[in-house]
């Protein structure tokens, strides 16, 4: 459907050289955008660079930290040099620690709200005024379910998040008039290399506790895959998401649905 092509667009997409932002940012190249990527050394925007070439797109990869709001200015600039303005923003980039509260230092704290807070609010600060001077844009934030729950070891992440649904929510207020939507996807539990601790198989060969756990609270009775995350992000890219403003979409199978089954 022509409501959903994103033909013609520029898309870019922080941190998607591999994961749920590579994902992305395929499924968009195939909606017909031109994608564009960074991240925060060469070694890993060359390797995005290689996967997109085996899927057959054309990326464009950038090196940039996102929590430098000077780097994210000028790489911001060059795009728009070279590639185009942008239409399309996903702030994918982020990171988790778990650890628990208590033995966290606040170094460690920092850091984590700085790169998923503080990122998406400089990346997005820099695409804004061209999409406020063409009066459209979209903008996706990838927030959590963590953004809605708390659970042990991730005091820091869920704080990130809980922010970055607030400042989703405060861009779709704020640019709404400009014809700008932002909004969110809140992903479930989703097998990437980042999760891949989480499903390690036990010495004894059986399935991880935290695995057994996630398949049990979860009415799919699976992990998520970054390709799941496809189609909601096509959809908040698109024209067909005119009118929604300001949502967290959570794609997690069920999770925050459902109470679990009784013991």
């Amino acid at each position: 459907m022509a409501q959903f092509s994103l033909e013609g667009k520029v898309a870019l997409v922080t941190g998607a050289s591999y994961g749920i932002g590579f994902a992305i940012a395929c499924g968009y190249a195939k909606a017909g955008a031109t994608v564009i990527f960074n991240d925060i050394n060469q070694d890993l925007v060359d390797k995005g660079i290689a996967a997109y070439k085996a899927e057959n797109i054309r990326a464009h990869g950038y090196v940039c930290d996102v929590t430098n709001e000077d780097q994210v200015n000028a790489m911001v600039a060059q795009i728009e040099k070279e590639v185009g303005t942008i239409d399309i923003l996903v702030n994918n980039a982020g990171i988790i620690k778990r650890i628990p509260m208590h033995e966290m230092k606040a170094a460690e704290f920092r850091q984590v709200i700085d790169i998923d807070l503080n990122g998406p609010f400089i990346v997005s600060k820099a695409v804004l005024p061209s999409m406020m001077k063409k009066n459209s844009g979209k903008i996706i934030n990838i927030c959590s379910m963590m953004s809605e729950l708390g659970r042990e070891t991730v005091s820091a992440y869920a704080a990130a998040k809980g922010g970055l649904k607030m400042l989703t929510r405060n861009i779709a207020s704020e640019y709404g008039g400009y014809n700008i939507q932002c909004n969110g996807i809140g992903p479930g539990y989703i097998a990437t290399p980042q999760t891949a601790p989480l499903r390690e198989k036990q010495a004894d060969g059986s399935a991880h506790p935290f695995d057994q756990f996630i398949i049990a609270k979860t009415p799919a009775a699976r992990w998520g895959t970054p390709e799941d995350l496809v189609g909601p992000a096509v959809f908040l890219a698109s024209e067909a998401s005119g009118f929604v403003n300001g949502h967290i979409l959570y794609v997690d199978g069920g999770i925050l649905a459902y109470i679990g089954k009784q013991p």
